[in-house]
């Protein structure tokens, strides 16, 4: 163990000395460039692949395309913040803090050392279920707000797909089969001791694109391949029939026109995890507030004001909207508030089923501020969730329908999805009967 921590002391060292001496040859050359700008204009105008806007889409359904997510499908270069998010989301924040002061020392370090030193701060001592979780709960909503529209859209037009990449095939590969059909992802490999990341790469390194493509096809040559203008990229796209580059946006105009909009995502992002997403509520206690692991914001009962509260909210974001307004114990749904309707035409029912055996964590007289308690104390606490399609354009008020058609034609919606009946009873009716009020909190129309 001792000649094997040596070797790799020796081997850093080995790394670090070559950082430094790249890094010297980096400055110096910076430094000649600054001498020489017309050597400077004259590389960056040396174009020798089309843009990836240049690209026909039409009759690609047979071909295979290569390209890496990073330089490639996402917009940005870097990959620091999502190291940076597996590192806080799966980490903790102090994790989080240590990466970021790495990159004091990386502007020093060779683009192979780069990686390594954030692979090992953001990996080491990790459990691998919670990398995986963060693969599928955090990473996917920004990686598709990052995606290069024109690079999609090529890849969604051939018919195989497959991504190289340097960085851990870990963080990459939940999104790109789930929302992007990749068929095939290889990535560099970590190294685990039973179920948890070292930090340290597999005995295979670091993935060199290149090589690796060499390695997967052999003889055959891919038809299309899609990368970033590094000399890296360059030598991985030459190996393929066509090759197209996402070049860096050089005007907010054509930075705008490869943005993807929502609209565009090729798959609705719904629910996942390290998002700013925003519940309204009404008559809900303080203590469940606190625990809330998403932003909650009161509503007043005012139709005006809340509708305008709703509406800067969902200008901000998503918005989680419960509009049946309290809760009701038996198979039964109460009447919908229509103004959600309203407010947005991009609506995704959510059937919400709370299971329990002995207490109910929901009261309509008593202390407010014990409903979660009386919840968690269950033996077996389950919610049962049912996410349903996407309404249709033509059903919502865009369409054509009224509000309080929307409402109900939800209702019913999410009454099948539970086995439930819809009534035409209120929130009003249920505190009239349980508390003998109409369920107004008194003091509660102060703005949110």
């Amino acid at each position: 163990m001792v000649i094997l921590k040596l070797a790799d002391w020796v081997s850093l060292s080995e790394l670090l000395a070559n950082s430094w001496y790249r890094a010297t040859r980096k400055m110096r050359s910076y430094g000649y460039l600054l001498k020489n700008p017309s050597q400077k204009s004259s590389q960056q105008q040396a174009q020798l692949f089309s843009n990836v806007s240049k690209c026909g889409l039409e009759n690609r359904g047979s071909d295979t395309l290569v390209c890496d997510i990073h330089g490639g499908l996402l917009r940005t270069r870097s990959f620091f913040p999502y190291f940076m998010l597996v590192a806080f989301e799966g980490g903790s924040i102090f994790r989080a803090f240590l990466l970021l002061l790495s990159c004091l020392l990386s502007w020093v370090l060779d683009y192979e050392l780069q990686l390594r030193v954030m692979i090992f701060i953001t990996f080491c001592g990790l459990k691998i279920t919670d990398i995986e979780s963060v693969g599928r709960a955090v990473l996917p909503k920004f990686y598709l707000e990052n995606l290069h529209l024109q690079a999609y859209e090529l890849l969604a037009s051939t018919g195989t797909r497959i991504v190289f990449t340097s960085v851990p095939r870990v963080m990459v590969e939940g999104f790109l089969k789930e929302y992007l059909r990749v068929n095939k992802v290889m990535g560099t490999e970590l190294h685990t001791v039973g179920s948890y990341f070292t930090g340290l790469l597999s005995n295979s390194g670091l993935l060199v694109k290149h090589r690796a493509l060499k390695d997967y096809f052999g003889e055959k040559t891919p038809e299309i391949g899609l990368g970033s203008s590094s000399l890296r990229d360059r030598l991985f796209i030459s190996l393929c029939k066509e090759a197209y580059v996402v070049y860096k946006e050089e005007n907010k105009n054509s930075e705008s026109s490869s943005v993807m909009t929502r609209d565009k995502y090729p798959k609705p992002l719904i629910f996942h995890d390290g998002k700013p997403l925003t519940a309204v509520t009404y008559s809900l206690s303080k203590m469940s507030e606190i625990i809330a692991p998403i932003r909650t914001v009161r509503l007043t009962r005012d139709r005006e004001r809340d509708g305008e509260t709703m509406q800067r909210l969902l200008s901000e974001g998503d918005l989680v909207v419960c509009p049946e307004g309290t809760t009701c114990r038996e198979p039964y749904l109460l009447r919908f508030s229509s103004l959600f309707a309203e407010l947005a035409d991009e609506i995704v029912p959510v059937a919400v089923n709370t299971r329990v055996s002995m207490f109910y964590g929901t009261t309509a007289s008593g202390l407010k501020c014990l409903d979660p308690i009386f919840f968690f104390m269950n033996p077996r606490p389950f919610y049962q969730i049912h996410i349903l399609d996407k309404l249709p354009i033509e059903l919502t008020c865009a369409g054509g329908r009224s509000s309080c058609e929307v409402a109900n034609y939800i209702q019913r919606l999410l009454a099948d999805a539970l086995g439930f009946e819809c009534t035409t009873l209120t929130r009003k009716d249920k505190y009239m009967m349980l508390a003998g009020n109409e369920g107004v909190v008194q003091g509660n129309n102060r703005k949110p």
